[in-house]
């Protein structure tokens, strides 16, 4: 008697979770099929890095030719970055679309948890904004900024750990507000801060000290440090009259992180697992 009610509580507990998952797995697919059938989107992923590597890459780029340091080469880490940021945190305007449309309200009661639907918000969220880090990844070829397949397969943790932290912030922020227009202007006004602070677009090393502190609370710093410092390796990115030569040794023995690259996993890791709690402790309640 007792061996069949754990096997009936056995069986209970796998029918809820097999039921969970495909509620997972609805949302995320919902997500994911609605930005691929977004071929404007997708254009976007391919032409907006491009205008930004050629207009602010090539402008900047001559006021470096004389120090042999390659601009382009340094600021493209940043851009796949700014890729990521860009999508994952503009993603969360879905929640606010689904509120209007009275979608949200319907698949909070549908017979699964909210954390489930949250669940499948943030990695239909993470998959879109690892397709568009990805196209920009890519466009190092065509760059000719050789990227090898093991650098290339390390990239992508990183840029996955960067989207579900940003995808937390962005979905945190969207289960609060309701309007379209309050999300777009409290996502600038986040945003902005976040990507320039964050050394995609320059060293930190010369930015003023208040800067440089700021940059230590931004995860996106950690996010570029990551990638600069695998997809540039063992590049001078700085160049210093006075100081070059302890740069070179530096670059050299170290390479390009401004941190350890597993002090830069491990702190993006603990910026994803909190906003990914606080992003699901909000979702659950709302109303």
């Amino acid at each position: 008697m007792m061996l069949e009610k754990v096997e009936e509580k056995t069986e209970e507990v796998e029918t809820e979770i097999r039921a969970e998952l495909r509620g997972i797995y609805a949302v995320w697919y919902r997500e994911t099929r609605r930005y691929i059938r977004d071929r404007a989107r997708i254009l976007s992923a391919i032409f907006t890095p491009l205008i930004w590597l050629v207009l602010f890459g090539l402008g900047f780029s001559g006021l470096f030719q004389q120090s042999g340091f390659n601009f382009i080469s340094f600021v493209f880490p940043g851009i796949v970055g700014q890729s990521i940021l860009f999508t994952s945190m503009f993603l969360g305007i879905s929640v606010i679309y689904d509120k209007q449309f009275g979608f949200l309200k319907e698949m909070l009661v549908a017979p699964i948890k909210r954390i489930s639907v949250f669940s499948g918000k943030l990695f239909g969220g993470a998959t879109d904004a690892m397709i568009q880090g990805t196209i920009v990844l890519l466009l190092s070829f065509v760059l000719g900024i050789w990227i090898s397949p093991l650098v290339f397969l390390a990239c992508l943790p990183i840029m996955f750990l960067t989207s579900i932290t940003v995808l937390g912030l962005s979905l945190t922020i969207a289960s609060r507000l309701e309007s379209m227009e309050s999300f777009g202007l409290v996502m600038t006004f986040i945003v902005m801060p976040l990507f320039f602070s964050s050394g995609a677009l320059f060293p930190l090393s010369s930015a003023p000290g208040w800067l440089q502190t700021l940059s230590h609370f931004n995860p996106l710093t950690y996010a570029v440090d990551a990638l600069r410092g695998l997809i540039l390796g063992h590049t001078l990115i700085t160049y210093n009259p006075t100081t070059f030569w302890y740069d070179l040794i530096k670059t050299l023995l170290y390479g390009n992180n401004i941190y350890p690259i597993w002090l830069d996993i491990a702190v993006l890791g603990g910026f994803a697992a909190g906003l990914i709690l606080l992003g699901a402790y909000s979702f659950g309640m709302r109303k």
